[in-house]
């Protein structure tokens, strides 16, 4: 626990991650993606605009994946700079996963420091920095059922990075500010319960992704998957993100019918729920993507009625 510590969110994490590796570190290259969180993004560029660090975006791969023999050349090309690798372990609005493995093994091969934001997989995959070398770690509470307004970060503890807050000595002086000691329980409560069920919660969301892209595929014209969703091995069981044909004007508002429906889904982040503002993560994949693009995304407490549900909702929006 020594190297927790508790915050707002996985946005506060991220921005502390950020701005904690440029300021304290000495950090002059961050090598990122224009897939990642918002929080991510906006951080970079504005850390590129405010002070003499250069950002680096690696190619994206038309399935959605990042292309690592790139990340390998930028690291070699950058190996005597100070230089942060940040990169979420799994895409928020495709799904597609990163080889954290790898991309540890590249940061310590070329002497980078290391960020994930895992604000997606902490609680459902397996995640050991005793085995997996990261430097910064980001997650949230909510995305694991726990509550909403409480995350952390995670900083090994050969480095040491200042308070983004200050104020008071709260957080062994990471963090200033009164400390929402019910929700950091509850967070805690709820990453463990999430551990001791993620077989039986792996199995039945996997289920629930698997009716869903089989139905999709056998009972909706010309659907196609945004990342590389039919790869289980290589993409989040939790999400899918479906690109349907413009065929009628329904299909044109599909977003807001779902809505209208009862059906709760996204255009791109989850933030997005119930408003079609467009995808920063399809803008980066595929420039020309016209279609009506969807993001589903299930948890432990849905169930296979629901996704029929979903599946005759669609249809009648798509007159199918």
């Amino acid at each position: 626990m020594g190297e927790v510590f508790f915050t707002s969110c996985g946005t506060e994490s991220n921005n502390m991650a950020l701005n904690g590796a440029v300021r304290d570190w000495g950090v002059r290259h961050i090598i990122t993606s224009k897939l990642e969180h918002h929080c991510v993004l906006h951080s970079s560029q504005w850390l590129g605009k405010t002070t003499d660090v250069q950002v680096h975006y690696l190619p994206v791969l038309p399935n959605g994946h990042l292309d690592m023999q790139h990340l390998a050349d930028l690291l070699k090309q950058l190996q005597t700079e100070p230089k942060l690798v940040s990169l979420m372990h799994a895409n928020n609005e495709i799904g597609n996963l990163l080889n954290l493995d790898l991309v540890s093994q590249l940061c310590q091969q070329y002497n980078a420091y290391f960020h994930t934001d895992t604000v997606q997989t902490i609680g459902y995959y397996p995640i050991d920095v005793q085995k997996t070398h990261i430097d910064l770690l980001s997650g949230s509470g909510h995305k694991f059922h726990g509550p909403k307004g409480v995350g952390f970060i995670y900083i090994n503890n050969n480095h040491h990075i200042s308070p983004l807050l200050l104020g008071g000595s709260q957080e062994r002086n990471m963090r200033a500010g009164t400390e929402n000691v019910h929700n950091i329980v509850g967070l805690g409560k709820a990453i463990e319960l999430a551990y001791q069920t993620l077989d039986q919660t792996q199995a039945h969301i996997t289920q629930l992704k698997t009716h869903l892209i089989k139905h999709l595929q056998t009972e909706i014209p010309d659907v196609l998957f945004n990342g590389d969703a039919l790869n289980a091995q290589q993409s989040h069981y939790k999400i899918v993100n479906a690109a349907f044909a413009h065929q009628s004007e329904s299909a044109s508002l599909l977003l807001l019918n779902l809505d209208i429906a009862g059906i709760c889904t996204s255009g791109g982040s989850a933030c997005s729920s119930g408003v079609d503002v467009g995808s920063h993560v399809l803008e980066a994949i595929d420039p020309t993507n016209e279609r009506a693009n969807i993001r589903f995304s299930f948890s432990k407490y849905n169930t296979l009625e629901e996704v029929d549900i979903t599946i005759d909702k669609l249809k009648q929006i798509l007159r199918v």
